[in-house]
């Protein structure tokens, strides 16, 4: 396995990850009375954050959409680093680190707050991640 190649699964498989996650907007697994009622509330309610008037439905999309948006990025960078990685493999360690400890910290917060398939999903990527780390430090530069 090269450096680019598994930059390149990693940025694949995050790009599912996105297309996973934002497939399931409006991120309301059950629809049934006592779910709609907790969504009504959310959206009955609005308050002042920093002057503007929200509810807890427009944070709670809002974020959602955030984290669609940042998947497709990191998906989008993981992809350009698979590029770089081919000239300077050593060079792109720092970057592939940073990576791998923010999918282990999201594996976690899954684990905590959310369900399995993102845990499952983070914990793979985070796993290429660190093939990828180890076969950079190993090699200059490395073709795929």
């Amino acid at each position: 396995m090269t450096t680019p190649l598994l930059l390149r699964i990693a940025a694949i498989i995050t790009l599912l990850f996105f297309a996973g996650h934002t497939s399931g907007y409006p991120w309301t697994p059950d629809d049934g009375p006592a779910a709609s009622a907790v969504v009504e509330a959310m959206k009955g309610h609005s308050f002042d954050v920093v002057g503007s008037i929200r509810t807890y439905w427009d944070l709670y999309i809002g974020f959602g959409l955030a984290i669609s948006l940042f998947q497709l990025l990191q998906a989008a960078v993981l992809w350009q680093l698979a590029g770089i990685a081919r000239v300077n493999g050593a060079g792109v360690r720092p970057i592939i680190a940073v990576f791998f400890i923010a999918y282990v910290i999201n594996a976690l917060l899954a684990l905590k707050f959310l369900f399995v398939i993102p845990v499952v999903t983070s914990l793979v990527i985070a796993l290429i991640l660190a093939l990828a780390f180890y076969f950079a430090g190993r090699t200059r530069s490395a073709e795929i």
